[in-house]
């Protein structure tokens, strides 16, 4: 039987939507807390991991880590750690939504690492993704790319390279769970990385002589908000939903993350928007969706 609207879970469909909806603020967090950019990525990673920690806890859903599923999630750990700590600076340099949009541009590669490690077939798609992709980038960035300041130039290369990062995040971590030496629930497997990704940023603000003290309520309140938008209730709605959606639907709601992130840096923080932007933008979400789309694989019978 050919599958149509009615075989796609309600329920999932608006858990799916909500938690993209969710995370799209992450970026806006960041902006509004009065700390450096690997000062929130802790707080994100250490709030988020406690509270977690307490919901699993709460509802007697841990169980015990072996120390070498610690071992193997340390690598994935200090590639998130990484990631946070370009992006927030991206973010700071040239605003939440821009710097969202460029670090989707992971789901490229992604792909290419999928064609590179488990010979996954890329397909004309991949190839028009990235063409529409860049051009959308070039609209967005490279036309004034000569007249903006070196801060600017910098924070787009952080957000791209902030992808580099995610993607060894996200391989990291696929691998680990493929190979057996993990085998923790969605929402204990990101509890661990959180919590250690955190240590991992706590080291690093140590390094960069950072203070661990808040300096006052918005951020506090911009950091709890942070967390538990970013780091649980965000997420923990995507891993309920994405089992029971089509890949192809997952690939599109997912878009509304940069979308509105970039929609709510226009209403929120003023940015200076003209229709080469908005153009700009379109081309990049359609090839990023278009670069990561995967055929369904029809099932015998």
């Amino acid at each position: 039987m050919r599958a149509n609207e009615a075989d796609i879970p309600r329920g999932a469909l608006v858990e799916m939507i909500v938690g993209a909806a969710a995370i799209s603020t992450t970026s806006l967090f960041v902006k509004l807390a009065h700390v450096g950019p690997t000062v929130s990525a802790f707080y994100r990673m250490s709030f988020g991991g406690a509270m977690l920690l307490f919901g699993l806890v709460a509802l007697r859903r841990w169980q015990r880590v072996r120390l070498s599923e610690i071992g193997w999630l340390l690598i994935p750990a200090v590639a998130f750690a990484l990631d946070l700590m370009l992006w927030h600076r991206s973010i700071l340099y040239v605003g939440p939504g821009l710097a969202t949009l460029l670090g989707n541009f992971q789901v490229f590669l992604m792909a290419l690492a999928g064609f590179v490690l488990y010979r996954e077939r890329l397909g004309w798609h991949f190839l028009v993704g990235v063409a529409l992709g860049f051009v959308g980038l070039y609209l967005l960035v490279g036309l004034d790319w000569s007249a903006v300041g070196p801060q600017y130039q910098l924070g787009v290369v952080l957000g791209i390279v902030t992808g580099v990062a995610y993607a060894v995040y996200m391989l990291t971590t696929r691998h680990a769970q493929r190979a057996g030496h993990v085998r923790l629930a969605p929402a204990q497997l990101l509890c661990v990385v959180s919590l250690l990704c955190a240590g991992v940023l706590g080291i690093a603000m140590l390094a960069e002589g950072e203070s661990f003290a808040l300096p006052d309520a918005q951020s506090w309140s911009s950091l709890l908000g942070l967390a538990f938008f970013g780091q649980v209730f965000g997420w923990v709605l995507l891993t309920r939903a994405m089992p029971n959606l089509p890949a192809s639907l997952i690939g599109l709601l997912l878009l509304l993350q940069p979308a509105l992130s970039f929609v709510f840096d226009v209403i929120l923080f003023a940015r200076p928007t003209r229709t080469t932007d908005w153009i700009g933008v379109g081309l990049s979400l359609v090839g990023i969706f278009v670069g990561s789309y995967r055929p369904e694989r029809k099932r015998a019978g």
